[in-house]
């Protein structure tokens, strides 16, 4: 005979598991009545509605953490109809499928649905305006989720780094450790963001969402406290790997225009996280802090 469960299993829907924040929502320390699924893109194909229709008539979902995304910024300059079903068309569908189960969407987003023009952090309230196709893409996404289900939150994340798959950080330490010198752009500033404290970030929501009908809902900003540019960050995990006995190259600023890309990123992606911390009481830590954690985690004391 079996004893019954001491309490009511929380299935929860993350898509985007083979991502950075996916695996760290995997990593994360949920509660121990809740019970994730991760399927991959095979198992489960977004962009199908009647696939997720059956994944969800199997499952009674109590949420959805949709942190899958095409994320190839100049390739979705060409290939528009990919992005724009990973990132339009897959939110879509979960927006509406979500609001029949009546159950709360997170979906993840991003810096780029703003121009880059302004000159203060951005708030969730100031105007967008992307400069490419998937910045576009990821707005459509946002649009889709909050017109398609009221019990919804976006969450605009800027600058990802962790341990895991291909990210700034990474490739930072990879030439490294073949060039003496490295020429990154020194006219773009933004927040480097531990996929890690993102994925705590939608941890803390989606458990508050499923426990209270009335949590807030709407677009919301996480990155890092502090901003920096794309130099001033590889300066300082030169200066972190360097301090573990790891590789280390001088760095030297260039402007934008020295490093063409068919896609424009913006020259500013700062982002105001006053209204997380307002409304979740989510105080991002520093992000000098955040990088300090990935590069000690790729570059144990060992090495020394």
């Amino acid at each position: 005979m079996v004893e019954d469960a001491p309490y009511e299993v929380r299935d929860i829907l993350i898509t985007g598991g083979a991502g950075q924040v996916g695996l760290e929502l995997a990593r994360a320390d949920w509660p121990a009545d809740v019970r994730l699924h991760m399927p991959t893109r095979d198992q489960l194909d977004l962009t199908d509605a009647d696939a997720v229709r059956v994944a969800f008539a199997a499952t009674p979902f109590r949420a959805v953490i949709n942190s899958g995304a095409y994320t190839a910024v100049d390739k979705a300059e060409t290939e528009v109809a990919a992005a724009f079903a990973a990132n339009a068309m897959g939110p879509a569908i979960l927006a509406e499928v979500t609001r029949a189960a009546g159950i709360p969407l997170i979906q993840v987003s991003t810096d780029y649905v703003f121009d880059g023009s302004g000159e203060q952090d951005y708030a969730e309230s100031d105007p967008v305006g992307p400069l490419g196709v998937y910045g576009a893409s990821k707005l459509a996404g946002e649009v889709a989720v909050t017109t398609g289900n009221p019990r919804s939150v976006v969450m605009r994340t800027a600058w990802v780094l962790s341990p895991h798959r291909a990210n700034f950080l990474k490739t930072m330490l990879r030439l490294a450790a073949d060039r003496p010198a490295l020429r990154v752009v020194a006219d773009q500033e933004g927040c480097p963001t531990s996929a890690r404290d993102i994925a705590e970030a939608l941890k803390t929501i989606a458990l508050r969402m499923i426990d209270d009908a009335g949590a807030p809902t709407g677009v919301y900003h996480f990155v890092n406290a502090g901003s920096t540019t794309w130099a001033g960050l590889a300066a300082e995990i030169m200066a972190l790997s360097a301090a573990r006995g790891g590789p280390s190259a001088t760095v030297e600023g260039i402007p934008t225009a020295d490093y063409p890309t068919p896609a424009r990123r913006p020259s500013n992606s700062r982002l105001d996280t006053f209204k997380i911390t307002r409304d979740y009481g989510i105080a991002p830590r520093p992000w000098k802090d955040a990088v300090a954690e990935i590069v000690a985690e790729l570059i144990p004391e060992t090495t020394r």
